[in-house]
């Protein structure tokens, strides 16, 4: 047993592509899942290199990384290899009763339960010291015979298998999206008309941030008109009339710029000495986790260059693709209630008893909010962000704290339904 030799990519290009007559050189990602192996990457290594030499019918495991114990092949050709890549040479054992005790799930089971590191992986040493199960050499030859046997039907079924599982997973991501769309449109929960409703919530947004601001505030709000049409009021200009608003909601219900509804990106101003949490992207989960993880530093490490933020603030990506993939989070137990992090985030701070922050998580992970940010990116090809002042101007549709109480607690309720089926499944 034994790996191959790593290329860098300026290597490769200087070295090794455009030859001929030499060995073909093997990566993990000329491996496939489904055992199929890539000859004609471009990558040659000459007869006479040091290069590890791999030769036709030998198993190649990777061991390292997350496809490591999941990507197996057998060679037709003799080949050099990459460094993830484990060869298993075989004197007097049959090579394809190797190749197939590779993918059985017993091995597959050892195999994982050995992986270490943060990459992810199991070295040779550890490999040599596993169970390897040895019939007699003319049974390992029927046992290979009766496999291949049924091989198409095994490879059509593991194809339908992949099939059903990536729709699986591609129905329960539209169930949760069409739930979230539901909840902002106000067709979730039925309206309770006892509770106040959201145009006293925004009166009290607008008292608190006017008592913030002073002289610098200017007032701003959109209402219903007699028309039935929507229209926006900034300071002491005319109505405009907003013509693209998204969806019809509640009558309960408001509509308000999001710049006006809670705080964006605000500064914490806490001791030095204090100890908070400290948060980089990677820390964060996609999709429709809320979870993350942190380091505890001092705030005198931190206050400077990073993006602020406390207990129940909301936070979410700015940059591609990290917004498309809903990294987002409401921070609950953060370190003494304070913390700092990655400047991709954009923090959202909801006035005293108004949002609901676990509503503008919700919201954030919405097919509106995704796509309205998809459509407002600025910056170069790569380095995209959904902008400050874009984020500003985002309209977000308020219901009345009562029924954002209510639309949370049955967001939750649908979600862990679905993601336990999706388990069992």
């Amino acid at each position: 047993m034994f790996t191959g030799n790593s290329i860098n990519e300026q290597e490769k290009e200087k070295k090794y592509f455009g030859r001929s007559e030499c060995y073909n050189y093997i990566g993990t990602k000329d491996v496939a899942f489904d055992h199929s192996i890539n000859y004609k990457n471009g990558v040659k290594i000459p007869h006479d290199t040091q290069f590890r030499i791999a030769h036709k019918g030998t198993p190649l495991l990777c061991i390292e990384g997350g496809s490591a114990g999941r990507k197996i092949g057998i060679l037709s050709e003799d080949v050099c290899f990459g460094n993830k890549l484990c060869a298993f040479e075989t004197y007097g054992i049959n090579s394809k009763y190797l190749y197939y005790f590779l993918q059985a799930p017993m091995f597959i089971d050892v195999f994982k339960a050995s992986t270490t590191g943060i990459i992810g992986g199991v070295s040779v040493n550890v490999i040599k010291s596993l169970f390897f199960y040895l019939p007699p050499l003319a049974e390992q030859v029927r046992i290979v015979a009766e496999i291949e046997k049924y091989e198409p039907l095994i490879a059509e079924y593991d194809k339908l298998k992949q099939q059903k599982s990536k729709l699986d997973g591609e129905i329960y991501d539209k169930l949760k999206k069409s739930i979230l769309q539901y909840a902002i449109q106000g067709k979730l929960v039925p309206q309770d008309p006892s509770d106040e409703p959201a145009s006293e919530l925004l009166e009290k947004i607008r008292a608190e941030k006017k008592a913030q601001l002073g002289k610098k505030y200017v007032d701003s709000y959109i209402y219903k008109g007699d028309d039935n049409c929507y229209y926006e009021k900034v300071g002491n200009s005319e109505p405009v009339l907003l013509e693209n608003i998204p969806f019809e909601i509640p009558d309960s219900w408001n509509w308000a710029r999001l710049g006006q509804a809670v705080i964006i990106n605000p500064r914490n101003n806490i001791g030095d000495d204090l100890s908070v949490s400290f948060i980089e992207m990677k820390s964060l989960q996609d999709g429709f986790n809320n979870g993350f993880t942190y380091e505890i530093r001092k705030w005198a490490t931190v206050k400077s260059g990073f993006t602020h933020f406390q207990e129940n603030d909301v936070a979410f990506a700015k940059i591609i693709p990290c917004f498309q993939n809903r990294k987002s989070t409401v921070f609950k137990n953060l370190q003494n209630g304070y913390g700092a992090g990655t400047t991709e985030l954009h923090i959202l701070r909801a006035y005293a008893n108004t949002i609901v922050p676990e509503y503008l998580l919700w919201y954030v992970k919405s097919p509106y909010f995704i796509e309205w940010g998809k459509q407002h990116f600025s910056g170069t090809a790569g380095q995209q962000r959904f902008g400050t002042e874009e984020v500003k101007k985002t309209l977000i549709p308020i219901p009345p704290r009562k029924e954002q109480v209510r639309i949370v607690k049955q967001i939750r309720v649908i979600l862990n339904y679905i993601e336990k089926d999706e388990d069992e499944h």
